[in-house]
């Protein structure tokens, strides 16, 4: 309910906003936008399937190779020396550096993008899942191995239920960012997706088209957070509610 009240009071500050002398091409109408989405909803939505895909993808795939990393690191000090200095490093790149070399990589088509999207999801998902594995009560792995616990049962019954909250919280990150590196993607080398269509509206000054493709992208961008923590909250019951999730 906070969140629809502050969406309408943003729109009617737009909408009273664009009685100014501001120029139509600098800043449209709400109703502009609301017509440009109905008369182009048909290429809008072939775009927005385009970048919900690569936004899902990379999703996943970030998610996976987060949490891969972070187990093998939990699990090797040796790894953990070699491969957190290039965890860091990576995000040291500006990801505007690397999207075209991903381009020239992958091509034009989704692989770049989804690979965009991997390389700036990963990082939260890796380090809140590490610290998350790695602050586990020691007391409790001992009594796992007093009791006999193999390798794998600590991992199951301990440390992956004590790291959950913290994982959560990088799920909820990623699904934050996971449009960031689809859309950049999509503005370095695409012939599809929400992020090609903004740039060439922008390019041909349809400035209503622009703000509808980026309407649509911030709702896909909600649905996909909120999808992401009524999960994580069904997964991680017994943890105590943040302040985000309770949007």
């Amino acid at each position: 309910m906070k969140g629809l009240t502050v969406f309408a009071g943003f729109m009617l500050l737009w909408w009273l906003i664009t009685f100014s002398a501001i120029p139509a091409f600098l800043l449209p109408s709400p109703v502009a936008v609301a017509q440009a989405l109905w008369n182009g909803h048909a290429f809008l939505l072939h775009h927005t399937l385009i970048t919900a895909t690569e936004m899902l993808c990379g999703l996943l795939l970030g998610v996976l190779l987060g949490a891969l990393l972070a187990l093998a690191m939990i699990y090797s000090p040796r790894v953990q020396r070699w491969l957190m200095p290039v965890v860091v490093t990576s995000q040291a790149i500006p990801v505007f550096a690397l999207a075209p070399l991903l381009v020239l990589w992958f091509g034009f088509g989704i692989s770049a993008k989804v690979a965009m999207a991997v390389l700036v999801i990963f990082f939260p998902v890796v380090s809140t899942f590490y610290d998350g594995l790695r602050q586990v009560n020691g007391d409790y792995l001992d009594l796992a191995r007093t009791m006999g616990a193999s390798r794998w049962a600590q991992l199951r019954h301990v440390r992956l239920m004590a790291a959950l909250p913290a994982f959560g919280s990088g799920l909820r990150m990623a699904a934050v960012i996971a449009p960031i590196g689809a859309i950049i993607g999509e503005w370095v080398g695409s012939a599809e997706g929400l992020g090609y269509l903004m740039l060439n509206a922008n390019a041909r000054m349809q400035t209503d088209l622009c703000f509808a493709a980026l309407f649509i992208l911030v709702v896909l961008t909600v649905l996909l957070w909120k999808t992401v923590d009524v999960l994580v909250r069904r997964l991680v019951f017994w943890a105590p509610e943040t302040p985000s999730s309770s949007i």
